[in-house]
């Protein structure tokens, strides 16, 4: 099972048509786009796919849709999280899972809970789910961390959570996790821009926003991580380290799809209250992906 987790994921971003509806069209182009350029596995209605801006029948058909599209090419993880357990229990319990291969389940956000309301937040959720969890700890988004002995808690006693995406930028939290874990449990990047030390500390991949435009690239170099090529895979990071910087700059998912239309895989449209970024970063984007072609 772990095996399908190690290496790149691509937190894939959901296209829209400029009046703001599902651009299926380009969604599969860019679907077929990280598959034929060798990421390990894609998740949808993340962050990055703007899930909390859609409908649950808008979910739904993402869902389908990527079922359909990646036909069990790579595994296909869908991210199912919130600040409700009940409501996320509930959730799992009326979805199909066919096709699915994992979770991913951001902390609750809002809310502040405590260590021990996190810890029995996602034991009730993984005995709910009938596919492996992927913990998403996010502080900077959620407002709460899941703290190295919350998390290393969970590893143990929660047989149906595998894995966390770690993305506080604390790499010292990440090192108590990836030193303590139970094994085969996965501890995965969630900050591309901390990939590489990130794994030359034992993680096990990432989670990535810039592998949506640069998905050979990027998996290219959390594979030499992984064979412990790290002066060949330092080049690589280095190269895109700029651009991963700048997609943040104003903001995510608005960074990574300026950069997709750059490269004519989808429109620059986000939904409120995103919005796309300023002219002059749009500049900086187009010099930046000009000069990595």
């Amino acid at each position: 099972m772990i095996q399908k987790f190690l290496g790149t994921g691509t937190a894939i971003v959901t296209p829209f048509h400029r009046e703001g509806s599902i651009d299926f069209k380009s969604f599969e182009t860019l679907i077929n786009y990280q598959i034929d350029n060798g990421v390990n596995y894609i998740v949808f209605l993340g962050t990055t796919g703007e899930s909390v801006t859609q409908s649950p029948a808008e979910q739904n058909a993402v869902v389908n849709f990527a079922v359909e599209i990646v036909d069990r090419r790579v595994p296909v993880v869908v991210g199912i999280g919130g600040n409700n357990t009940q409501a996320i229990t509930d959730t799992m319990q009326n979805t199909s899972f066919d096709g699915i291969d994992a979770v991913l389940s951001v902390s609750p956000y809002y809310n502040k809970p405590q260590p021990n309301g996190l810890f029995y937040h996602y034991k009730e959720i993984a005995s709910a789910c009938p596919v492996p969890v992927i913990m998403y700890n996010v502080p900077g988004r959620t407002g709460s961390n899941i703290d190295s002995d919350t998390c290393l808690r969970i590893a143990y006693d929660v047989d149906n959570v595998i894995a966390v995406k770690e993305a506080s930028k604390d790499l010292e939290q990440c090192a108590r996790i990836i030193k303590d874990k139970p094994e085969g449990f996965l501890v995965i990047s969630g900050s591309d821009e901390l990939t590489l030390p990130f794994m030359a500390l034992g993680g096990d991949g990432v989670i990535s926003v810039i592998a949506n435009a640069f998905p050979g690239e990027f998996s290219r170099m959390v594979t030499l991580c992984l064979e412990n090529r790290f002066e060949e895979a330092r080049k690589l990071h280095l190269d895109l380290l700029d651009i991963i910087n700048v997609i943040y700059a104003e903001g995510s998912p608005s960074g990574i799809k300026a950069v997709l239309a750059r490269k004519v895989l989808c429109k620059n449209v986000v939904r409120l209250p995103l919005a796309k970024v300023s002219k002059a970063l749009m500049s900086h984007i187009n010099k930046l992906v000009q000069e990595s072609e």
